[in-house]
């Protein structure tokens, strides 16, 4: 990369400008640490995209590789219904990747923050063997008790999801096999690629569902099925979810049939969708869609929660077994 790294740090600060006019945050980039006056309660969450592990740069745009850092990390504070505050980012450059794509990949955060209200506060700039983008996010509440964990489903609650499944997996293929786009027009395949390279965190979905009662609140990242296992074990109940009740995405049974896969596993096991997961009471259900729908995505009840423990997801046919979803470590 020709300049150096105060050289692109300074253009960087450029772009972000100084503090938001809220007064929480007071200093910002430029400085040793940033300086906050939160108030109220915080959730912070770390989240990491990796070339090679999470994106391969001849399909990813570097604008979308920045939304999607920011968009990964904005989806875990939906998951808390806390509002979004402060993030830090960290940026590892690798040989080839100028100082203008430092700045381009970094245009993908800016604007996700500038649309989210996410403060960019510091971060890090380092060499690295590929591109590494390692995002801070901090949230707020007034108070603790209004953040949401995955840990407070009750036995009777009901389970719903916000918005639809698959279409990130979906578009994955497509950005891998652009041939399985002849199976679909073209309106459908390119919004699939959308919601693969560029998704949306559903944080005023997550303050909705907070505000209607909901128990518990996680994140689908990783899959439906594995997410759900998650809050299966942290709530220490058993969930029962309807496979068939499960909203596929527009486009992505085509496109799983034309690739010789079940359009329910990868609804239920492909990863990457940053939807919902919900238990609430049963009586709180209209309202919880309703104020959901008011965020502009719908809410769609799957399951029960119970006594015991693990996941069931079952269908007419008997019990499904979907995929367990993404490993990190796998």
């Amino acid at each position: 990369m020709s300049g150096s790294e105060l050289d692109l740090i300074a253009r960087l600060a450029e772009r972000i400008g100084g503090p938001p006019a809220d007064g929480r945050l007071r200093v910002g980039v430029g400085d040793d640490a940033a300086v906050s006056v939160p108030g109220g309660a915080t959730a912070v969450s770390v989240d990491a995209l990796v070339e090679g592990v999470h994106f391969e740069r001849d399909w990813a745009p570097l604008r979308a590789i920045g939304h999607k850092a920011l968009a990964a990390a904005l989806s875990d504070l939906a998951a808390m219904a806390a509002s979004p505050g402060e993030a830090y980012v960290v940026l590892g450059v690798p040989p080839g990747l100028g100082e203008d794509d430092c700045l381009e990949l970094y245009e993908g955060i800016a604007a996700l923050a500038d649309a989210t209200g996410t403060a960019l506060a510091g971060g890090d700039v380092t060499r690295s063997p590929v591109i590494v983008l390692a995002v801070t996010v901090v949230g707020h509440a007034g108070d603790a008790a209004e953040l949401v964990t995955r840990g407070g489903a009750q036995a009777g609650d009901l389970l719903c999801v916000t918005g639809e499944f698959g279409a990130a997996a979906a578009g994955l293929r497509l950005l891998r096999e652009p041939a399985l786009a002849d199976a679909l027009d073209g309106a459908t395949a390119a919004a699939l690629v959308e919601r693969q390279l560029k998704p949306l965190p559903r944080i005023a979905a997550g303050r909705a569902l907070r505000g209607a009662g909901a128990a518990a609140l996680i994140d689908v990242s990783d899959g439906l099925a594995g997410d759900a296992a998650q809050m299966a074990r942290a709530s220490g109940v058993a969930l029962e979810l309807d496979a068939e009740a499960v909203p596929i995405a527009a486009g992505a049974g085509e496109l799983a049939a034309a690739a010789g896969e079940d359009p329910q596993a990868l609804a239920l096991g492909g990863g990457e969708d940053y939807e919902l997961l919900a238990s609430l009471p049963a009586e709180s259900f209209e309202k919880a869609a309703a104020a959901v729908a008011a965020t502009g995505t719908t809410l769609t009840a799957i399951g029960r929660v119970s006594r015991g423990e693990g996941v069931r997801f079952v269908a007419a046919s008997g019990e499904v077994q979907p995929p367990p979803g993404f490993d990190h470590l796998a």
